[in-house]
């Protein structure tokens, strides 16, 4: 009586640890076709130093940086301009920009339009510096084309900026 019991148990112990693993597989499953297909649909940054290709979605509100990274209204175009985007640097949101303090000077930075030819922009990282979080200048046109990343620092008390400068210009 008491072995067929403990079989019981340990039958519903599997069934219960099969369950829990089937919905997080599940669950990791959904995100990544989630992000494969805002991959295709969206304007795509690619750092590949730092093993980043993420798509950047239009605006910075939380729904957005939570899959993605997002591109400050009222800043550049593609290719055009000050293209300005966010993104987290968290283990608690999208990890997004979690290794964004690793960029080099010279390192290069792909963006890809959502265009019919899928036009890709090639940027070289100029600087790296960290800012207070009012610092806003960042976000203003330069005359030239560039990108501007902005990400959190680790502590989240300053900011995180990466400029990088058109090489299609």
């Amino acid at each position: 009586m008491k072995r067929k019991i403990l079989r019981i148990i340990g039958i519903f112990m599997i069934i219960c640890g099969v369950s829990v693993l089937s919905v997080f597989g599940y669950k990791k499953i959904s995100r990544e076709l989630h992000l494969r297909q805002l991959l295709k649909e969206n304007v795509v940054l690619e750092i590949p130093a730092l093993h980043i290709k993420v798509p950047v979605l239009e605006g910075t509100d939380n729904e957005i940086l939570s899959c993605a990274a997002g591109h400050f209204p009222n800043t550049g175009e593609v290719g055009h301009g000050n293209y300005c985007i966010a993104g987290h640097n968290s283990t608690i949101y999208a990890e997004i920009f979690n290794d964004l303090d690793k960029i080099q000077t010279g390192d290069t930075v792909y963006l890809t339009d959502t265009d019919q030819n899928r036009t890709q922009y090639t940027y070289t990282v100029k600087e790296y510096r960290i800012v207070p979080p009012d610092a806003t200048e960042v976000l203003k046109n330069t005359g030239d084309n560039r990108l501007t990343i902005i990400s959190c620092t680790d502590d989240g008390k300053y900011r995180q900026v990466v400029t990088a400068i058109s090489s299609n210009s």
